[in-house]
């Protein structure tokens, strides 16, 4: 990891280093440059609903066109949305996706596609980071073009729709869907209709500064009570740019992004469609989705937080499902990259195929209590397991819980945060464990 780039691209408070328009600037200038050397074609742009998102759409486009390559402006659109069309339009030689994904408004970020709807390598980002950081670049005589592509939402929303055949039901399925006020919300309705389903949105009505604000995948509360009082099959929450999903069961229940993996993945074992009988997951994931697979007979890989890392070890071990807790979901012979809408659906196939509520299906995991708690830390992100304290208390907590828990402790990639993450066999204990470990962080760092 480099000094822009963190676990999802170039992220940060709109207007303050590294997310400012002369950065914007020179990154569009770098990613241009790239895609020239590679002789791919044009830059499609795609960004959420953020207020500063169209400042930083500009400054990026205007870099790309400096450099004497076209741009095609998508607007607003989910990541996953821009991931696609990386791949599907022949004369694209890379995306950007302006967004912060599940952060508050006033951050944004930059994430970058290559030809095929493939996040960048790190030796990719390296070298993008010199570029932008490094001295002025020449530019030609000859500039680019920017245009904007009218039927970018459509497109994906077309790409989604046609790998379903869901057929028409008498009692259509009740859901309740929240687009977290941010990209979703302008495709959602192409995608869930209303000639298959019955559906009702929820905080779809951005206005810039509302975009996950108490709603969306990391706020369920109001679409668990919209669930209950509408007697709704299943509630779906996406984040601010729709690349990961929660959902809520008819009880107005909330399912993990574990529980949705642990779900899907057995679906697909049963349908003979789990490649290579493998789920990748992260060291964030509950201790409760490596017992599920164990017991389903499924080989479970784990690696580092982040999809991109989820995404290499797919690769690397013919995986075909992938994913976080957090709600990120890998379908890699279906898409690149997280999508929320797409692990939707296949929640969606699930729950038709089997007939049975989602609060049902839930049952094929027990959830481990688990608390994760950020802690505001210091940018310069110091060595916390050399603080004599800190390293005690871990270790304390992790001889208390022993074999019934476990603590994972580790730097946002995105913010200057130090993430606690305590599991254990029960909620209150739990909690405690977690709050020691975080009193003592506060007091040393």
């Amino acid at each position: 990891m480099g000094k822009l780039f963190g676990t999802d691209g170039i992220r940060g408070r709109a207007n303050t280093y590294p997310m400012t328009c002369d950065l914007a600037v020179k990154t569009g200038q770098a990613v241009g440059i790239l895609t020239q050397t590679a002789s791919k074609g044009c830059v499609i742009i795609g960004r959420d609903t953020r207020i500063s998102g169209q400042m930083f759409e500009s400054a990026l486009a205007a870099g790309i066109a400096s450099v004497g390559v076209d741009v095609m402006i998508a607007g607003v659109i989910p990541t996953p949305g821009v991931a696609y069309l990386s791949s599907a339009v022949e004369s694209c030689g890379a995306g950007i996706m302006i967004s912060a994904s599940h952060n508050p408004y006033y951050d944004n970020g930059i994430k970058i596609f290559q030809k095929g709807g493939i996040k960048l390598s790190d030796d990719q980002e390296n070298d993008l980071e010199n570029m932008i950081l490094g001295p002025p670049i020449d530019l030609p005589s000859k500039v680019g073009t920017i245009e904007s592509a009218d039927d970018a939402q459509a497109k994906y929303a077309r790409f989604l729709v046609k790998k379903f055949n869901f057929p028409k039901r008498q009692r259509k399925l009740k859901l309740v869907i929240d687009t977290a006020n941010g990209a979703a919300g302008f495709c959602a309705p192409e995608i869930f209709t209303a000639d298959i389903f019955d559906v009702t949105f929820i905080h779809n009505q951005p206005n810039g500064i509302n975009i996950n604000e108490d709603c969306g995948s990391q706020h369920t509360t109001d679409l668990s009570e919209h669930v209950k009082k509408m007697n709704a099959d299943a509630g779906l929450a996406f984040d601010g740019d729709a690349d990961r999903l929660i959902a809520v069961d008819e009880t107005g229940q909330q399912i993990t992004g574990d529980a949705l993996l642990a779900i899907l993945s057995k679906f697909a074992k049963q349908a003979g469609k789990l490649g290579n009988n493998i789920v990748v997951s992260t060291v964030m994931s509950n201790v409760g989705l490596g017992n599920t697979l164990a017991q389903l007979g499924i080989r479970h890989e784990i690696t580092g937080v982040g999809d991109r890392k989820v995404l290499a070890r797919m690769k690397e071990t013919g995986a075909l499902i992938g994913g976080e807790d957090s709600g990120h979901m890998i379908f890699l012979d279906e898409q690149t990259t997280g999508d929320g809408a797409l692990s939707a659906l296949k929640l969606i196939e699930v729950m038709l195929a089997t007939e049975k509520p989602l609060s049902e299906l839930a049952k094929v995991m027990t959830v481990y209590p688990q608390v994760l708690i950020n802690v505001d830390v210091d940018a310069s992100r110091p060595d916390f397991m050399k603080v004599p304290m800190i390293a005690d208390a871990i270790q304390a907590v992790e001889s208390q819980l022993g074999t019934q828990g476990r603590v994972l402790v580790r730097y946002s990639g995105t913010q200057p945060l130090l993430r606690v993450m305590v599991e254990g066999p029960e909620k209150d204990l739990t909690r405690q464990c977690c709050e020691k470990i975080c009193a003592v962080i506060r007091e040393c760092l």
